[in-house]
């Protein structure tokens, strides 16, 4: 089995850097694919492009779409054989749909204003990292973290999504049920209209592949189970 991990935005594949050695050390192979974020003449395509290439001959795989890498990861089981894809707290666009409309079209900013209110969070206070993204992430993490942050480029937003319908690959969308970018209600909601799919939850905030390593690979391994 070959586990295909694609980072969302930032385009890291430090970001998996926690989940590949528990996988690999389970049996699996893993390919951790890493993106030019910072690169405005990168666009989805050009992002599925890169995904393809890395995996070269690989065979038996299960692609894993962090965030951004909803858009990117049905791309790849589009052109390749793939066993299943797994969508990871993902943004699950619409046939036609950019990245930047995404937001707006799913209510995102509403259901993320909601989540802050009801958890004490002023909604309106300067964005902050720690608070959306690295709130439950071990501090030496987070310190590691500087060192590979690269910052993403509007080109993958602008380029509407170009599938007429989702591949017909088995899929599965899993939740953080404490992430505050994306709450777990909203997820909920946005895969079972786009997809008709209820979700799984699992502990952790937006970056459980950081946060809750062992539970993700507990989570893909019964997938595949």
């Amino acid at each position: 089995m070959t586990f295909v991990l694609i980072p969302g935005a930032g385009g890291s594949a430090w970001f998996w850097s926690r989940l590949e050695p528990e996988l690999r050390r389970r049996g699996h192979d893993v390919v951790a694919v890493d993106l030019p974020a910072d690169d405005e003449s990168v666009d989805i395509t050009g992002y599925t492009d890169i995904a393809v290439k890395t995996i070269g001959d690989r065979t038996d795989l299960v692609v894993v779409a962090h965030s951004l890498a909803g858009f990117s990861g049905p791309l790849v089981c589009d052109r390749l054989p793939v066993r299943m894809l797994v969508l990871l707290n993902a943004m699950i666009p619409s046939p036609g749909e950019t990245g930047g409309d995404w937001w707006g079209n799913t209510g995102q900013r509403k259901a993320r204003v909601a989540s802050d209110r009801a958890a004490g969070r002023d909604p309106d206070a300067e964005f902050d990292l720690v608070t959306y993204f690295f709130h439950d992430v071990p501090q030496d993490v987070i310190d590691e973290a500087a060192a590979h942050e690269r910052a993403q480029a509007d080109a993958p937003f602008a380029e509407p999504w170009p599938l007429t319908a989702w591949p017909d690959v088995p899929t599965r969308v899993l939740v953080g049920r404490d992430d505050r970018l994306f709450p777990a209600a909203f997820q909920r909601r946005i895969a079972e209209e786009r997809l008709g799919i209820t979700p799984d939850e699992m502990s952790g905030g937006h970056l459980p592949a950081l946060s809750y390593p062992i539970e993700l690979a507990d989570r893909l391994e019964a997938y595949i189970a």
